[in-house]
């Protein structure tokens, strides 16, 4: 199944690296473990960097309810476009034109509006936590009464959506061949290192198997 594409989705260049699967959508938006929010304030434009949690065809997003975006959304939405990027090599041309990079990346454009509804807004702080870390929701102290007044969810329906990919080697110029410079792709990953215990952790604690299977 596909998105629909509209006017807001199709880019004006390169459209052959963009597509509208919803599966493919689905995965970068969850292997990505931070996205950017943008908005416009007092006719300004604001980029965030916030985590995010995908359940179904709804995106959610949180932060202070005393945040200015936040507060904006709860007067009946807040238009907004959300982007996540993963980066998979750096591609290395012989002309430095032709440098690019392999990636798959989400544009999510609508508006967001305040989740209202408790259960919907717990299970949403779960959703988060565990995007970032599967299973965490289980393995910590869940959001108090206080937490829970302090923290706004925000939740953007996947409607108009596309995902951009770049994959392969460069593309020089064939007057650039045979030129002396080396090029291909050097593959990224992202990878965990060694669980470092917090300084206070009390004595005893082993690492849980969700922190130290961790993968992405």
């Amino acid at each position: 199944m596909t998105y629909p594409a509209g006017p807001r989705t199709v880019p004006t260049r390169i459209r052959e690296r963009v597509g509208y699967d919803r599966a493919a959508v689905h995965a970068v938006l969850d292997e990505a473990v931070v996205c950017h929010v943008g908005f416009v304030v007092d006719g300004r434009p604001v980029v965030l960097p916030q985590l995010h949690a995908r359940v179904g065809e709804r995106l959610y997003l949180h932060g202070s309810t005393g945040a200015r975006g936040l507060r904006m959304a709860a007067d009946g939405g807040l238009d907004v476009c959300v982007t996540a990027t993963l980066v998979d090599g750096l591609v290395l041309a012989r002309s430095a034109f032709h440098h690019s990079v392999n990636y798959r990346s989400v544009v999510a454009l609508g508006t967001a509006t305040v989740v209202t509804d408790p259960a919907e807004k717990t299970a949403a702080l779960d959703a988060l936590v565990d995007a970032v870390v599967p299973g965490r929701s289980a393995g910590s102290r869940p959001a108090d009464k206080r937490e829970l007044a302090a923290t706004t969810v925000l939740v953007l329906p996947l409607e108009e959506v596309s995902v951009k990919v770049r994959t392969g080697p460069p593309s020089d110029d064939d007057a650039d061949l045979d030129l002396p410079h080396w090029a291909g792709v050097l593959p990224l990953r992202t990878v965990p290192g060694a669980p470092e215990p917090a300084p206070d952790l009390s004595a005893g604690i082993a690492v849980p198997a969700h922190v130290s299977g961790w993968s992405r």
